[in-house]
């Protein structure tokens, strides 16, 4: 399923306690198995508490990965939570063409990205509520953008990312956040589209 892309640089943006560190890394679990030959994962942690801004990076390519440091020009941008749009410069060195993928119950053109950027919206907060994915009263979306990432982009495939999740999260809430991804899938604009 892999791209016939050589390389995809990923760059993530979320809040402390959405789980874009863990959405990361089970993005390159899930490309490794969708035929990715390198993948690396890196956090990026500036002030350390829930709710702050955060940034993870997350690389794929067909040979070994050595470049370990944040990615400044990716391919993709994920965004959990869409109020970064207006604060974090989420953004900043996206490559022409390059896709937006944003969590949020806004339309795309509502969003109001401006430039050569494929930008797909799609609610996974409503996802992950509608698998039961809810810890301390809040949607955990970690897993569940893993679905939309593999219907806008089309870097792994939906199986892949089942698997991933099964092997990061014991069983039951592996059950729910592998129900999670697929409402996300289902709800996503497929490859190319725009919400």
């Amino acid at each position: 399923m892999a791209s016939g892309r050589e390389s995809v640089e990923i760059r993530w943006h979320g809040r402390g306690g959405q789980g874009a560190v863990t959405a990361a890394k089970l993005l390159a679990e899930a490309a490794y198995a969708s035929g990715w030959e390198g993948v690396t994962s890196a956090p990026s942690f500036g002030a350390e508490r829930r709710g702050a801004p955060v940034t993870a990076s997350t690389r794929l390519a067909h040979e070994p990965v050595r470049v370990l440091s944040q990615v400044t020009a990716p391919d993709v941008v994920i965004v959990l939570d869409d109020s970064l749009l207006a604060v974090a410069n989420a953004t900043a060195g996206l490559k022409p063409g390059g896709t937006l993928l944003v969590n949020t119950t806004l339309s795309a053109a509502e969003l109001g990205v401006a430039g050569d950027v494929n930008v797909v919206a799609t609610d996974v907060t409503g996802s992950a509520e509608a698998a039961g994915v809810i810890v301390a009263g809040q949607p955990i979306v970690s897993a569940a953008i893993l679905g939309a990432v593999a219907k806008a982009t089309g870097l792994v495939t939906l199986p892949s990312v089942e698997d991933a999740i099964a092997g990061m999260f014991p069983a039951g809430p592996a059950g729910k956040n592998a129900e999670a991804a697929k409402i996300a899938y289902e709800c996503t604009p497929g490859k190319g589209a725009v919400a």
